[in-house]
């Protein structure tokens, strides 16, 4: 297998076999949410807990084919996208949005062309303040996560570049 373009079908464990030293894997078992099952991308990154007004800032501009990374410290209590948000992240060329927490609107959100990773879902809003940090580095599961690494997400899991 050779490097593949960001926007290509890459299998998870294929890519691992080939560059594994090169890479870190997310062991946290996040299900698969959107209308795509595969995708990948640059790494933008946001840190929010129970608030998505960045989130929905960040999405309603110009992805680019990027993923945002958004880590909820695991929060299920609100979600942190729903369809609308997921809508607009379409419309703005964004690949896929992996979330440490919650989404909501799980059915519509399958139907839409972008790759969703979450923990769950919970249909209860969220804040609307704008607390939160953008583009800086995560911590998910031991893994550091940056914004401008790649990013490859699939029904078998999550890596990320070192």
């Amino acid at each position: 297998m050779t490097a593949s373009p960001a926007n290509a079908t890459v299998n998870t464990a294929d890519l691992y076999d080939e560059r594994g030293d090169e890479l870190d894997s997310i062991s946290l078992q996040f299900q698969s949410l959107g209308g795509h099952s595969h995708f990948s991308g640059p790494v933008r990154t946001v840190r929010c807990f129970e608030d998505n007004a960045l989130v929905k800032s960040i999405l309603a501009t110009p992805g680019n084919g990027a993923v945002l990374v958004v880590d909820g410290a695991g929060s299920l209590r609100t979600a942190l996208m729903g369809d609308l948000i997921a809508a607009s992240a379409v419309a703005n060329g964004w690949a896929g949005v992996v979330i440490n927490g919650a989404i909501r609107d799980r059915e519509a959100m399958a139907e839409l062309p972008l790759g969703v990773k979450a923990l769950g879902s919970n249909p209860r809003k969220s804040a609307k303040a704008g607390a939160g940090e953008t583009d800086v580095d995560l911590l998910i599961d031991g893994v550091t996560i940056r914004t401008g690494a790649t990013i490859w997400c699939d029904p078998d899991g999550i890596l990320i570049e070192r």
